[in-house]
């Protein structure tokens, strides 16, 4: 029988040398010094050899453990050999059905027609929380309680939103692994009555026309980057989502046309959008053109002129003017706006939401929207427009008059 100390004093020579430790276990030393642990044995009549593995990697006593296995395995009748590929290739097979993996295909494929933040958001989300601890699983060995661990570990830390999403996006894969044959359940819709129901939470926004005034000043007033207060003046004029602000591009903007026109691909619904210009918003894009025309995007790092600023930096700006979280959001621009005209009943609720980008389920009648009320809706951002300046002089608010039958 071999020692570890004849196994290390094993020099190499010019032929491949045997040194054998019993019962067809043997060390196979190669010319180039490869020490290689092999186990002979008969099987059906032939003779065949087993690859155990390479020492110093597998030690002395770990291919005496194999060797044993192998002896168990030929007792009862299994080619050691053949198992090894058979357990190699469902490993192989278990890692290419991984949930890791199947999700990775799934975002490529699922995400294509979503914009650039949403996919990058949904996948950070996935590395950052789930894939630690249900990425190497086969999807087929998932069960409810697995997921349920997951997202009950996002809750924990109060991120309800998130571990709400995260939830959702599992229960996507699962969806889409069946419908590729790859699984045959979705546990997800198993977790109904698991979580605490929670409330919705609107983004907070200032909809009191007299705090609305005192916010436009404020904001008027604001001393940091000329381009972040031009963008939270922007902000009021456009209803448009803070992303939508802050990436707004200067090939987007047709000054003449007093016209901004968004492209398919950066919107949330996936189609352009159209935002017509009041005066007062050329205003602010004449006023940035001069520092910022030289760049691809309008509002620009403060970093690098090749990225558009940051996402925090509305909100960031609204905490320095004072105000909370619960108070006014960069969100809450487009509820201000949402609110004020809507109680002024002088614009069609259809030509509200169209402003707002929000989705129209029916193909036919969204396109006859986008025709139908942009002329209104050119009306209704200079009303809009000049309602706040009314507001940003302090003028008495006077309540709205509705729109004659």
């Amino acid at each position: 029988m071999l020692t570890d100390t004849e196994i290390r004093k094993a020099k190499p020579t010019e032929k491949p040398q045997k040194i054998s430790d019993g019962g067809g276990l043997f060390l196979l030393v190669t010319p180039h010094g490869s020490k290689l642990w092999r186990l002979a044995y008969r099987f059906a009549g032939k003779q065949k050899t087993l690859a155990i593995g390479e020492y110093p990697s597998v030690g002395l006593a770990d291919a005496r453990t194999k060797r044993e296995e192998a002896k168990k395995q030929l007792a009862n009748g299994i080619d050691p050999s053949t198992a090894k590929k058979a357990a190699k290739a469902a490993s192989q097979d278990a890692a290419a059905n991984s949930f890791e993996v199947i999700a990775r295909e799934w975002h490529e494929t699922h995400m294509a027609n979503k914009t650039e933040d949403h996919a990058q958001k949904t996948l950070t989300n996935f590395e950052k929380d789930v894939f630690p601890w249900l990425g190497r699983m086969p999807i087929t060995n998932i069960e409810a309680p697995d997921v349920l661990a997951v997202v009950k570990r996002i809750e924990q830390r109060g991120a309800n939103e998130i571990a709400k999403k995260a939830k959702r996006s599992i229960g996507q894969v699962f969806r889409y692994a069946i419908a590729t044959g790859r699984a045959v359940r979705n546990p997800v819709p198993d977790l109904q009555g698991a979580f605490v129901p929670t409330a919705v939470k609107h983004h907070a926004a200032i909809t009191d026309p007299v705090q609305i005034g005192a916010l436009l000043r404020a904001c008027e007033d604001y001393t940091g980057h000329f381009a972040t207060r031009c963008a939270l003046r922007l902000s009021f004029l456009v209803m448009l989502r803070p992303g939508e602000v802050r990436k707004a591009e200067w090939s987007e903007i047709d000054l003449e046309r007093a016209e901004w026109r968004i492209p398919a691909a950066k919107m949330k619904m996936r189609e352009e959008h159209i935002i017509p210009l009041s005066r007062q918003a050329l205003t602010i894009f004449e006023e940035i053109k001069p520092l910022t025309s030289n760049s691809r995007f309008v509002f620009p790092s403060v970093r690098s002129n090749a990225r558009p600023m940051s996402e925090n930096t509305i909100t960031g700006a609204l905490r320095r003017l004072g105000y909370t979280g619960a108070e006014m959001t960069a969100h809450g621009f487009r509820g201000m706006a949402s609110t004020r005209l809507n109680e002024a009943h002088l614009f069609h609720p259809d030509a509200i939401e169209r402003q707002l980008a929000h989705g129209e389920q029916n193909s036919v009648r969204a396109a006859y929207n986008r025709a139908q009320y942009l002329p209104e809706r050119v009306k209704m951002l200079q009303w809009w427009a000049d309602y706040l300046d009314s507001l940003k002089e302090g003028a008495a608010v006077v309540p709205f008059q509705r729109k004659s039958a």
